[in-house]
């Protein structure tokens, strides 16, 4: 069951959405901004679905809620977009480019370096990728909220709207089932107070429904155009992981 394997791959369980912040992003958070940015203007060269795309963020917050960089280790950010990208396309696409093929700005990383870093993204995710995204849900939600009666281009704006949150909260944070119910309410009606959209979410049990009553289908996700104007330059040196224990978040460092 799709719920069942939110909890196996490791999604938080917050209920609701948290309020975004308010202070100053870290060097982490930007440098998340840009790695998406930079997944979706690949996503766009190579053709790739929005799945693909949605998939790889995924693992690059699943990621880094297992592991940490190093301040200002901004290559290993890049190394790691590549890395999950790579892995989301060989989960999604028909056809994978080679990694050669993959250029990031500043950066031109070996292949044998991709292939370590997708090595440990593997196994930090203990090689469960087949992870589940908001838009396995979104006809259950639609069904669910509107029945037969469904406004005009609700899919579309409620798929745009899922796209959209990826900048805004962290993929890990939240399961996909959450987003999706988010992205179909909202979708028909973009004035929704959290306060009303939490009550409507409230008028079922979530989690007893979708277990007995989701059939799932993978839907198609229309194809976003966004431009690239990617260089790649690179340079690297050996790396260390330190583990920390069971239960706790391990540093990742590079020397």
């Amino acid at each position: 069951m799709l719920v069942q394997r939110e909890t196996d791959v490791g999604f938080k369980t917050y209920a609701f959405f948290s309020d975004f912040p308010t202070t100053s992003k870290s060097w982490v958070e930007c440098a998340r901004l840009d790695a998406i940015e930079w997944i979706f203007n690949t996503r766009a060269t190579f053709g790739f679905q929005i799945l693909t795309a949605y998939l790889s963020v995924t693992y690059f917050d699943l990621f880094l809620s297992r592991r940490s960089i190093d301040d200002g280790k901004l290559w290993a950010i890049r190394l790691l977009s590549v890395a999950c990208l790579s892995l989301a396309a060989k989960m999604e696409e028909c056809r994978v480019p080679a990694l050669s093929e993959f250029s990031i700005e500043d950066y031109q990383f070996e292949n044998k370096v991709i292939q370590r870093m997708e090595l440990l993204v593997l196994s930090t995710l203990e090689w469960k990728m087949g992870s589940i995204t908001p838009f396995a849900y979104l006809q259950y939600f639609i069904s669910k909220f509107y029945g037969e009666s469904r406004p005009k281009g609700l899919v579309s704006k409620a798929m745009e709207l899922i796209v959209d949150m990826i900048k805004e909260i962290n993929l890990a944070d939240h399961r996909p089932s959450m987003i999706a119910a988010a992205a179909a309410l909202a979708a028909s009606n973009g004035r929704l107070t959290r306060k009303v959209m939490e009550l409507k979410m409230d008028f079922f049990s979530l989690w007893g429904t979708l277990e007995n009553e989701i059939e799932m289908r993978k839907s198609k996700t229309p194809k976003f155009v966004i431009s690239s104007n990617d260089s790649s330059r690179y340079a690297i040196e050996n790396s260390s992981f330190v583990s920390t224990g069971a239960g706790i978040k391990r540093k990742l460092t590079f020397n």
